[in-house]
């Protein structure tokens, strides 16, 4: 007696590549909500653009090696510059403050000071490294 083979087919022929397309994109669409940006938004400036800046919209702030800030060459705490920086954005809405950043800064201070600046909605913020002289 003669035992007949089964045809076998092959992956395209069957069910299961629509299965396992339907099981991508459940997956896809799951990792995308945990696609989460733990990040600060800030806006900045096109590259072309130029934006005038008055004398008196602007607080440059310095920051020496050990984290300590400073505003005109006075040390300031953290919740004094806060304070500094809210009278003056209730005097001047366009502000623009300005962070100097000695290289060794802890980095911490530096992004809790950039943190302040987004808490109290400073369109215009600007840090750069101190020069070593």
């Amino acid at each position: 007696m003669k035992i007949k083979r089964r045809k076998t087919l092959s992956f395209g022929e069957t069910s299961a590549s629509s299965d396992v397309a339907f099981l991508l994109i459940i997956y896809f669409l799951v990792i995308a909500g945990f696609n989460v940006n733990f990040g600060f938004l800030m806006t900045l400036p096109a590259k072309d653009s130029t934006r005038m800046i008055l004398k008196d919209d602007l607080m440059r702030f310095d920051m020496d090696g050990s984290g300590s800030l400073s505003y005109e060459d006075s040390r300031l705490s953290r919740t004094d510059a806060e304070k500094l920086i809210r009278s003056a954005v209730r005097a001047h809405p366009n502000l623009a403050v300005v962070l100097s950043v000695d290289s060794e800064a802890p980095w911490q201070e530096v992004v809790s000071f950039v943190e302040l600046a987004q808490k109290l909605e400073i369109d215009a913020f600007s840090f750069s490294m101190k020069e070593e002289s």
